[in-house]
């Protein structure tokens, strides 16, 4: 007698594998699967709110602070060797950039030793410095404190979840499972608002870096030209 083997249509458990994913797919949401999170999620909102707000502050002040004409110096270079300094001073005034503010303050110290005017221009300069850095350090300290307050978050949440079995005595692989995915949540989002925090921060700094480099270049060409022979 023969034995008959039967095997399961492997194309309908796939079809059902697949029809049960996408059903578990379309029940995530992200904005309920956030509000899952507790009231420890506002505070992350907040720092999310400060570290955009920020980033796009400073960033903003640090491109107008980094336009500067090519022709510029160029032009101080030709007022100063023909002797028109008070040309050369009407255009750094109104020129409104940390290299104009750095050639106007050597501009006013002209006829003095070059080292008190090198003093002078490099003061300026580290006064520039920090106006563009100036709110910088706030992207750090979310950075650091984002992943943390969601850290917290997460024990706090894993803390009531067990307390509640203890309570209940209710130990079903159902609730626990969803409490700690919820509960995660907060940790999730912390290390989001870091990670992005630390990338606008960086990122910033590298752009004040730049600007720094042309501050240090128009400076050296500044000191050249006060040595050139005038015409």
């Amino acid at each position: 007698m023969g034995i008959l083997l039967q095997l399961p249509d492997t194309s309908k458990l796939i079809a059902g594998a697949a029809d049960a994913t996408q059903q578990a797919a379309e029940k995530i949401n992200l904005w309920s699967l956030l509000d899952k999170g507790g009231w420890l999620m506002y505070p992350l909102y907040g720092l999310f709110v400060i570290a955009i707000f920020v980033f796009f502050e400073r960033l903003i002040a640090i491109q107008k602070a980094s336009r500067i004409d090519v022709n510029f110096m160029n032009i101080i270079r030709d007022n100063i060797i023909t002797g028109n300094i008070s040309a050369a001073r009407n255009l750094s005034k109104n020129t409104n950039n940390p290299v104009a503010h750095m050639i106007d303050k050597g501009l006013q110290r002209i006829g003095k030793p070059i080292d008190t005017i090198e003093r002078s221009m490099e003061n300026v300069g580290k006064l520039e410095m920090y106006k563009m850095e100036r709110n910088l350090n706030i992207l750090s300290l979310i950075a650091g404190i984002a992943p943390k307050f969601g850290f917290l978050g997460t024990i706090i949440g894993m803390i009531q979840l067990f307390f509640a079995i203890n309570e209940t005595g209710k130990f079903e692989l159902n609730t626990i499972a969803g409490g700690i995915y919820v509960k995660m949540i907060t940790s999730g989002v912390g290390l989001i608002v870091g990670l992005l925090s630390f990338v606008g921060f960086h990122f910033l700094n590298t752009q004040i870096e730049k600007t720094g480099n042309k501050m240090e270049a128009a400076s050296a060409d500044f000191l050249d030209i006060l040595q050139e022979p005038t015409r």
